[in-house]
């Protein structure tokens, strides 16, 4: 059991204008006689205009994300349903889960259908609540846990797009499973990498996959983890289905059937210490009477 609880946590923590573009470009260029000036966009070095390629179609998937609705949620609840898989075989029937999220670095996962198991992480810190109480989460099982929020699409897309050091790369049309997509990839100044698969006609993010060097053996590994099911949601675009992947085999599914936003969590549910219950609801009544 404790060996499913820790695979269903890491299954969390959890985004074609172009060639249009292009093609005007070469038209406008085609039309202005050979004695004129170069153009301005002559004038663009090649790889500065594959970066506002890339940074075009991230501008682009944010916005088919809700725009401003999306970047301006601060908080988030999930509840749904997970599976975990080993060499891509399943080992559950499935557990209930209750996920909050603060951005950028708060998240409470609650597992079992009467909330008894939780998972805090609060900067970079992690604990697993019990019975028994709180204790820290292994280094192996946290260091992990911190990676994957480093690559999540949240932190990509609200984060790594707007550091000035972070590079950005148009790699063109691709495949996201069986699906065309367009790909991005983006490195920052410590020479890690992610890249992100957008839909070719809605633009969402349908898949990213970052690599990582494991540093017991120096061994390669790759992660994916794929977005759909897209509903709209408080005006913000939200996919309701998650599979991640870990070395090619499937390692976990995530699927959703309720997500709030904005919702002004409790600050005592992120305090490994508070003896926070999320079965025990406030009593306003009482809470108005001391006024």
């Amino acid at each position: 059991m404790k060996r499913l609880l820790l695979i269903v946590t890491m299954a969390f923590t959890a985004a074609t204008s172009v060639c249009v573009a292009t093609q005007a470009a070469a038209q406008a260029s085609a039309q202005v006689p050979a004695s004129s000036a170069p153009t301005k966009d002559a004038a663009i070095p090649l790889d500065q205009k594959n970066a506002n390629q890339a940074r075009e179609l991230l501008e682009q998937g944010i916005k088919a994300l809700g725009g401003e609705a999306y970047l301006n949620a601060h908080d988030m609840q999930e509840q749904g349903r997970v599976y975990s898989f080993y060499h891509g075989r399943p080992t559950s029937n499935g557990v209930l889960f209750w996920r909050f999220v603060e951005f950028p670095d708060k998240e409470r996962i609650e597992l079992t259908q009467q909330r008894d198991i939780a998972y805090i992480y609060a900067g970079n810190k992690g604990y697993e609540v019990t019975y028994k109480g709180p204790r820290a989460v292994e280094k192996k099982d946290l260091d992990d846990y911190l990676r994957r929020r480093k690559f999540s699409l949240e932190t990509i897309l609200r984060t790594w797009v707007n550091d000035p050091t972070v590079a950005l790369f148009y790699d063109g049309n691709a495949l996201a499973g069986s699906l065309a997509a367009q790909r991005v990839t983006l490195i920052n100044s410590k020479d890690e990498s992610v890249s992100v698969y957008f839909d070719i006609d809605t633009h969402l993010p349908i898949k990213k996959s970052y690599t990582w060097r494991d540093p017991a053996d120096n061994e390669r590994n790759v992660e994916e983890e794929t977005f759909d099911g897209y509903r709209l949601a408080q005006g913000i675009m939200t996919p309701f289905g998650f599979t991640r992947y870990f070395n090619g085999d499937m390692q976990s599914e995530r699927f959703i059937t309720v997500v709030t936003y904005i919702q002004s969590l409790n600050p005592a549910m992120f305090d490994p210490d508070s003896g926070y219950n999320p079965l025990k609801v406030p009593d306003k009544n009482k809470k108005d009477s001391h006024k």
